[in-house]
């Protein structure tokens, strides 16, 4: 089912194909990535065209949480470990991550109910404060604007006792994720890029210095292409869709609840916890309370469990209609690292988000862009590397695939 953001967004969605020109850049998605890849291509005075074969936002974009967090996965020391030189460089640029991505929004007036009042990472359990104890210690020492909740404060912000503490990071945020999607959009088309929806790409060829992109509508010459589909990659280019994992995330939607669930997170923040089977906590412009955790949607079974998690976190809701159930799929790598791979001469694919796409797809778009357009490839914020294959890929997936439904029961 469709993500209540497609029902909620207040920007409208794109709907038609462009002319088939040879461009500078052919970018395969129309996600975040590939739009902010074609936003600043244009700004830069590259022509680019975006080719998305369903509709903008269609894939993990429109079917996110709306978190827009600074940093990654991994806590700073083990990022900065993992990636050695370029480490505290690529940590303050994804520390600043949300203020890009807000700075964007204000400055095209994209409406996508953006907030800047934080999120908060809930310790869904004592054990849980150990971890987020270290995260807190490690973001205070570089001067982030962050603060650790105990069970008290962590109760009063987000309205359910259900969690032994937090961590609230002032620079984060959420936005309507199919708002922000669609936003990139008209700017990206505002700035001379081109978006075609409903335009499948079934094939790339060597087509002399370039590439041609083929589809059922035409073929497009390009000079580069970015294939920006990340965890809804299919078999266009053989092998990409084995260098991650993937993980469904399931959310529910709520009908509208009004002054019900006004002390439901009342400060806007939006918030996931640090059990092993994540689980995330919004509250919508519309009142809506929408949960969500690792799996796919189960149809009764994931509404049950809604239910038995709204009776416990909020008991004081009494009975609440669901009006959405949808799950989209998270690219996870076995370091929780992203990556952009060159997989030839001007084919580039970032992948790997891990759950951050909203920062890590607009940053990577924008720096792909600046190399697109001569920039030395050394300033993207990890280095080019080649596709590595997940091991065993089909024998975790069906192992996760159990597990997440199995807790859907519990």
């Amino acid at each position: 089912m469709d993500a209540i953001w497609w029902k909620t967004a207040a920007e409208e969605p794109v709907l038609d194909v462009a002319e088939f020109a040879p461009c500078d850049v052919a970018i395969v998605g129309g996600g975040y990535t590939g739009l902010s890849t074609a936003l600043h291509c244009a700004q830069a005075g590259l022509s680019a065209h975006v080719l998305e074969a369903e509709a903008v936002g269609f894939g993990g974009s429109g079917r996110n949480v709306g978190l827009v967090n600074a940093g990654l996965w991994l806590p700073p020391s083990k990022l900065v470990k993992a990636l050695g030189d370029r480490g505290e460089a690529f940590l303050a640029e994804f520390s600043d991550g949300p203020a890009r991505v807000f700075d964007l929004i204000e400055r095209h007036q994209i409406r996508c109910e953006a907030r800047r009042e934080g999120t908060i990472h809930a310790a869904h359990a004592a054990s849980g404060m150990t971890d987020l104890r270290g995260r807190f210690q490690e973001w205070q020492r570089r001067g982030a604007p962050v603060r650790l909740l105990d069970a008290g404060e962590a109760a009063e912000l987000t309205g359910t006792r259900a969690f032994a503490g937090g961590l609230l990071d002032a620079r984060a945020g959420t936005v309507n994720p199919m708002g922000y999607a669609r936003g990139l959009a008209r700017v990206a088309r505002a700035q001379g890029a081109k978006v075609s929806t409903g335009v499948r790409v079934t094939g790339l060829r060597r087509d002399g210095g370039g590439w041609l992109v083929q589809t059922a509508q035409g073929a497009v010459q390009a000079r580069a292409v970015v294939l920006a589909a990340n965890a809804y990659s299919d078999a266009l280019w053989p092998g990409l869709a084995r260098c991650w994992s993937d993980i469904h995330f399931m959310q529910i939607a709520t009908e509208p609840l009004g002054d019900r669930a006004a002390h439901i997170l009342p400060g806007g923040q939006g918030l996931w916890d640090t059990g092993m089977i994540m689980r995330s906590l919004r509250r919508d412009a519309e009142g809506r309370v929408i949960l969500g955790t690792m799996g796919r949607d189960l149809g009764r079974v994931s509404r049950a469990w809604a239910a038995r998690l709204l009776r416990r976190w909020f008991p004081e809701l009494g009975e609440v209609g669901i009006e959405r159930v949808w799950h989209g799929c998270i690219a996870m790598t076995p370091d929780h690292l992203p990556r952009i791979l060159e997989l030839d001469a001007g084919v580039y694919a970032p992948i790997g988000y891990n759950g951050r796409g909203i920062t890590t797809g607009t940053l990577f778009g924008a720096a792909l862009a600046r190399v697109l357009a001569g920039e030395d490839p050394a300033t993207l914020p990890l280095p080019l590397t080649r596709p590595e294959p997940v091991r065993f890929k089909p024998v975790q997936q069906r192992f996760h695939d159990l597990a997440f439904a199995l807790k859907q029961l519990t």
